[in-house]
């Protein structure tokens, strides 16, 4: 018969496969899993680490142009000028004043150091201070700036 022959070749070709197996079980940790949490945390580290560095960029890379433009004032303005920029790097950097960025720089520049002509000096009567010394430090500050 036709139709049982078609069966029958059916049957032995169904008979010659294999059954199903389940997959091994992983256990508790799969390595898949595993590699890819730790690349998230190293990535997160990575960017933790960073994020500092990339905002302190901006704050000195602006502030070294400004003192680079003061440089070409005349010597009342660049006072002025130099003075501004103290005050709006520690606005910057969230402190007050030239206490507050000596603290947060670990120098003694602005309170006790040729800064001083730049904070408290500034409307002081009396001779004109000299600006190169600093402007010398202010520029050894920026350079060290790491916040």
């Amino acid at each position: 018969m036709p139709c049982c022959e078609g069966a029958q070749s059916i049957q032995a070709t169904l008979a010659g496969l294999r059954g199903l197996h389940a997959p091994p079980d992983p256990g508790w940790i799969r390595p898949e899993i595993l590699a890819a949490v730790t690349l998230g945390l190293a990535l997160a580290g990575l960017a933790a680490w960073l994020t500092p560095r990339w905002r302190a960029r901006p704050i000195r890379q602006a502030a070294l142009a400004d003192l680079a433009a003061a440089r070409a004032l005349p010597p009342q303005e660049r006072r002025v000028a130099l003075a501004r920029l103290s005050r709006r790097l520690a606005r910057s950097l969230g402190v007050e004043g030239a206490a507050g960025l000596d603290a947060r720089l670990g120098t003694d520049f602005f309170d006790s150091g040729p800064g001083r002509a730049l904070s408290h000096d500034l409307y002081a009567p009396g001779p004109a201070p000299d600006l190169g010394a600093a402007e010398a430090g202010l520029a050894r500050v920026l350079a060290g700036l790491r916040a």
